[in-house]
């Protein structure tokens, strides 16, 4: 027989009393009760309604057990109870408290719970699913089968994303008995019900078909690989995030803004130059991590560009480490570089740090924080269009434009520091310099801000990191364009909208122009500033570097990021949002970065009896700085040599 539907609950049945089926489709709502009370019964209509079904107690022996009357779905009880109220007449208050004396005296099974009175209202059976609130509404799973849904363009075929879609929601399943079997009760609110599950199932194969569909394989069964080895509390913060977007519509908890700390050095500007010269960090030796300190000879240069010549444009990918050939000044159909689109993880992977039960469980594998997808197994979650590729030896750098050293200036004099930051993008030539940003240290008064030409055909901007858009260079105006004088904006405006930049034609122009800024004594404030100072070509005898001034535990090659120190350090927060990086904000924070050493140096100073006088650190004796004298004395040597 088919399961009913409940259509007829609200009719008598006709049979009444002598119905003879278990499980009748018309309604039996007048309990049978026994003779005596059956007898006494008094009404004040005199219409006692149909007759009430007896009880059959063989065949409900024959089941087992008797079905309780509280055990039927509630939602069809009101049905009846709603419906009946139209159709069978209403009797008086006397006859339903009479019925529910009775059905109060009815004997109780062995095999079932106790019935509930008349007057006591029946158990709600709870409808909604574990993890919903009594504040927030109750879930509503729609009744979904393990179907894939319907793409416009499926990456896939059907059978093979049917197949996908069942492991996935096996291991998903097998996660969720085990956070049901958990004896960790504050997690038992995130078990969900088979249809919540094929819902999260569907909506996460949907998403994966959705948003990648060239690697559509690959990473949806590196998802399945991770579902399996999670552990209850990561399944319970999937769970939660499921939820709250699909159901309660409820964003993810953004974390707050930091507080920006102010910087408190107890300088004077004119003095914290004074202190700066004890910072500066001397790069020899350091040749092997990038630093150029010496100008590669011209027979370097002959044979870095004899290698150009025979290797026949081959490069390998910055990004995913696949061979191409790049074409400059593009081949004859036109076409910079082969080897079609480019998967790659834009975030460097993360290594996680060790546990004491790694010995048992196994350590953790490093993963890519953009995707969150393990190391080594997975082709990229980002498309490009090319590949790109970085040179990094120094010789061949300077085939394509030699390196210079600043010169001397002496008409200018002593000059303030400069703090500077470059944007690179990839070209035909490599990653090239297209924007310099150069401000006045301590002040952060703007120097200088160029959009530069690269001397290659442009293969990708790397607006991502670099913040550098076409429309940038649509909207610049050549160098030296007087800007028109315009009314002063509001505040409002002067937050949404940001003046064009002007842009040179070649790095060798940007070059030129900041080293008017510079004398060879000049300290030059940088994050990683051996790529800004190769980038523009250039070799400067006196740098301060916040990646040697904050330098990683385990040292060189490993680099702390500028966000993470200027967070750390400074309590604010840059690099923020999807429109890159912007080289302003990174130059004015790399050198307030150095205004806290600087303060925490003037604090080491002061303890040695050191004074400051006519802008210079005096010993306590009178003399001049051992440091500062001797630094003086080595720029006198090299500008007269």
């Amino acid at each position: 027989m088919f399961t009913s539907l409940g259509l007829f609950g609200a009719i008598p049945c006709p049979q009444g009393n002598g119905c003879t089926l278990l499980n009748c489709i018309f309604s039996h709502d007048n309990k049978p009760a026994p003779a005596e009370a059956r007898n006494s019964r008094i009404t004040s209509s005199g219409d006692d309604g149909p007759p009430s079904k007896r009880a059959k107690v063989e065949n409900t022996q024959l089941l087992g057990s008797p079905i309780p009357s509280h055990s039927l779905k509630e939602s069809s009880l009101e049905m009846g109870r709603h419906s009946s109220e139209s159709v069978i007449p209403k009797r008086s208050q006397n006859t339903q408290s009479t019925s529910s004396a009775q059905e109060t005296s009815q004997p109780t099974s062995s095999h079932g719970p106790p019935k509930p009175s008349g007057n006591e209202p029946a158990k709600r059976t709870n409808t909604t699913s574990a993890g919903s609130s009594s504040q927030l509404p109750p879930r509503k799973a729609p009744k979904e089968t393990l179907n894939p849904r319907m793409l416009p363009h499926a990456p896939a075929t059907h059978g093979s994303r049917t197949t996908i879609l069942q492991k996935l929601h096996s291991a998903m399943t097998a996660l969720n008995e085990k956070l049901r079997k958990d004896k960790n009760g504050s997690n038992r609110c995130f078990v969900l019900t088979p249809d919540e599950l094929i819902t999260m199932a569907l909506d996460e194969e949907e998403k994966f078909a959705r948003d990648s569909p060239s690697i559509y394989g690959n990473v949806i069964r590196l998802r399945i690989v991770r579902v399996t080895k999670m552990g209850t509390d990561e399944w319970a913060k999937e769970v939660m995030s499921h939820l709250n977007a699909r159901y309660y519509k409820i964003n993810p908890v953004q974390k707050p803004r930091t507080i920006p700390r102010p910087i408190n050095t107890g300088l004077t500007p004119a003095e914290e130059i004074a202190v700066v010269s004890q910072l500066v960090t001397p790069v020899t030796g350091l040749e092997e991590h990038g630093y150029v300190t010496k100008q590669p000879t011209d027979a370097d240069v002959e044979t870095a560009k004899r290698g150009v010549d025979e290797s026949k444009g081959w490069e390998k990918c910055d990004r995913c480490g696949q061979r191409f050939q790049v074409f400059p000044g593009r081949r004859e159909d036109g076409t910079l570089a082969s080897g079609g689109h480019c998967d790659y993880h834009p975030g460097r992977p993360v290594y996680p740090q060790r546990k004491k039960t790694d010995h048992v469980t196994g350590p953790s594998q490093p993963y890519f924080p953009c995707c969150s997808e393990a190391l080594g197994t997975s082709t990229g979650c980002t498309k490009a269009n090319t590949h790109v590729f970085k040179v990094s030896e120094t010789k061949r750098l300077a085939s394509t434009l030699q390196f210079k050293t600043t010169p001397s200036q002496p008409g200018k004099g002593p000059l303030e520091p400069v703090s500077i930051d470059c944007e690179m993008g990839y070209t035909t030539l490599g990653l090239e310099l297209i924007r310099l940003t150069a401000v006045s240290w301590p002040k952060g008064c703007d120097l200088l801000d160029v959009l530069v030409r690269p001397m290659g055909e442009v293969l990708d901007l790397n607006t991502r990191f670099s913040g550098v858009t076409p429309q940038h260079y649509a909207s610049a105006s050549p160098y030296g364009t007087p800007v028109p004088s315009i009314n002063a904006p509001s505040a409002d405006e002067k937050k949404t909208t940001n003046p064009p930049l002007q842009l040179v034609q070649s790095p060798a122009e940007a070059r030129d122009l900041l080293l008017k800024l510079l004398q060879p004594e000049t300290p030059l404030i940088g994050h990683a500033i051996d790529n800004d100072l190769n980038a523009c070509r250039i070799i400067h005898p006196t740098i301060i570097d916040t990646v040697l001034l904050y330098p990683h535990p385990k040292g060189l090659p490993i680099r702390i990021s500028l966000k993470a120190l200027v967070q750390r350090h400074l309590g604010r927060d840059i690099q923020v949002g999807d429109n890159g990086h912007d080289s302003k904000e990174d130059s004015i924070a790399t050198g307030d970065l150095v205004r806290v050493k600087v303060g925490e140096k003037w604090k080491e100073l002061k303890k040695k009896g050191q004074k400051i006088e006519d802008g210079r650190l005096v010993c306590p004796a009178g003399e001049v700085s051992t440091i500062t004298s001797s630094w003086t004395t080595v720029q006198k040597r090299k500008s007269n040599s």
